[in-house]
């Protein structure tokens, strides 16, 4: 979730003399308008083997973040918020969304959580950031705690909403239909790191949902906004459900194309990872027989985006296409490379080739099924078909 100069610099932070320095200078990182160092992944955070998210009356998992200095991790539970200590026991939790809350990413530039909010019937799409400092106890109400504020995004909207065979007709939440242009969904991964045009500076890249479609050929890609997120308190709007409000950025600082063919849902959960440079983009598998239909697609982060076409459409496009990491497995008829491997419910990287994998799951509790998460400590192999090897705290 940070760029490799980032991690250089926080390993530089490690010498005693640098370290006084930064203590003697350093403010309170929940108002730092830049982004800071991280800590050191190797010394100053030994990540347990897992972390346990709990059993919920709930959404079934969606994502995670975790917060490192403070020990904290968060877990998305489609209409609920939970966080925990790095030992699993609850600190809080935030109720009262009745929208669908996905993906998770902690910024570490001002110490909150960021998180994609839909609400589809309102065509209304935001990016949730929550005040982890403030959730402090369980079921605090998302609507009338200060805990959370939004920032509406229109570009989302004016995808969502494409009237695409020009019929007059919005056709509503649904995948069976040629409208919703590029055939979005809405959204669903969220993660931080560099700028994809490669000019550098920490983004938040918001991820598109898309819906599976085997019908039509402009659904192939994945698509990612970017947003220089340091001035958007002008945005930020506490959660009103029954007045969805519309303040937010007019438009994304970079919109890009990375062809995987269709998927069902698009990018589930998306990831930067400060070791390799690279984005990992778990998805749920798509349907279309000319494709691989892999579950995880990782963007090269080597390579800055590119202005090329953006295949499929009705008309010709051109966009700023990325390219996928050539490792894995490799699909020739397509050209599609990718891995099989989970990270669709939660994926975390610790940026030193270690990442949390998440689980979902359910429990009966009383006749009453829960649903249940938690993070798993990996490696990074690169082997196929699954990248991903369970590894202890110390391995």
């Amino acid at each position: 979730m940070r760029s490799r100069a980032r991690t250089h610099f926080a390993m530089l932070l490690m010498s005693a003399v640098l370290a006084s320095a930064a203590l003697a200078v350093g403010g309170d990182p929940a108002h730092a308008r830049t982004p800071s160092p991280s800590p050191s992944p190797s010394s100053a955070f030994r990540p347990p083997a897992s972390v346990d998210g709990g059993a919920w009356s709930s959404g079934h998992l969606q994502g995670t973040a975790i917060d490192r200095r403070r020990g904290h991790m968060y877990f998305s539970f489609t209409n609920l918020l939970v966080k925990t200590d790095l030992a699993g026991r609850p600190i809080g939790s935030v109720t009262g969304l009745t929208g669908h809350l996905g993906d998770l990413d902690f910024n570490s530039a001002d110490g909150r959580v960021y998180g994609s909010l839909e609400y589809k019937a309102a065509q209304a799409f935001y990016v949730a950031i929550f005040d982890g400092s403030r959730i402090t106890r369980m079921n605090m109400d998302a609507r009338t705690t200060d805990v959370l504020s939004t920032v509406h995004l229109r570009e989302v909207v004016r995808d969502y909403t494409a009237d695409m065979n020009g019929d007059g007709v919005f056709d509503g939440d649904t995948g069976n239909t040629p409208d919703h242009r590029y055939g979005c969904s809405g959204i669903d991964g969220v993660a931080f790191g560099p700028g994809l045009n490669g000019r550098g500076g920490v983004r938040l890249t918001v991820a598109y949902g898309v819906y599976s479609n085997t019908t039509r050929t402009d659904n192939d890609h994945q698509v990612l906004l970017q947003y220089d997120v340091r001035d958007w308190r002008k945005y930020e709007r506490p959660l009103s459900e029954d007045a969805l409000h519309t303040s937010g950025p007019a438009s994304p600082d970079g919109k890009f194309f990375a062809y995987t063919g269709n998927t069902t849902y698009g990018v589930q959960n998306l990831e930067y990872d400060g070791d390799s440079g690279n984005w990992l983009m778990a998805v749920y598998k798509g349907k279309k027989a000319a494709f691989p239909n892999y579950g995880l697609y990782v963007v090269d982060g080597s390579k800055p985006a590119r202005r090329g076409e953006v295949k499929g459409q009705p008309r010709p496009e051109s966009g700023r296409i990325l390219s996928l990491l050539p490792r894995g497995l490799h699909h020739e008829p397509s050209g599609v490379y990718g891995y099989e491997s989970g990270g669709q419910y939660g994926l975390v990287s610790l940026d030193d080739g270690r990442y949390y994998v998440a689980e979902a799951g359910t429990v009966d509790s009383g006749g009453t099924t829960l649903q249940t998460g938690r993070a798993v400590l990996h490696r990074w192999t690169g082997a196929v078909p699954n990248p991903f090897a369970v590894r202890g705290p110390a391995g």
